[in-house]
């Protein structure tokens, strides 16, 4: 299964991080504009900080344009996120509702190990598996 799944592992690697970055930009844009059923933040604020890198890192993880720092940028926000919000509630994921968190910061985190690879401005130079 796995030979015949894999030769297509770098497209499917390209749709988890394109997918991804939008996303997690989508986050971003309903704190700073108040969009997708959501109310804008002040841009002075901790959640608007965080509107802020949610947006211009999705964009760039999505676009493919120094995928890895922004991945990376991405990946601590998110451990921040956890810890400073969610954590203080409960100990489980499950329970403080901090789940999509814990999945991004440690899909960030693997993202930022590969780079671009393809379907991105930097693909020539990534490496790839």
């Amino acid at each position: 299964m796995e030979r015949l799944i894999g030769r297509g592992a770098p497209v499917a690697y390209a749709a988890l991080r394109i997918v991804a970055g939008l996303l997690f930009a989508t986050h971003g844009a309903q704190k700073l504009f108040g969009v997708l059923g959501a109310h804008a933040v002040p841009l002075a604020s901790r959640s608007g900080v965080a509107g802020v890198i949610e947006l211009v890192t999705g964009l760039l993880i999505s676009l493919g344009l120094f995928t890895g720092w922004a991945a990376f940028v991405a990946s601590g926000e998110m451990a921040a996120a956890y810890f400073l919000v969610h954590a203080k509630q409960a100990f489980w994921p499950v329970v403080n509702r901090g789940e999509l968190a814990v999945v991004y910061c440690f899909l960030f985190l693997y993202i930022a190990t590969r780079g671009t690879v393809a379907f991105g401005v930097h693909a020539t130079g990534s490496r790839t598996r």
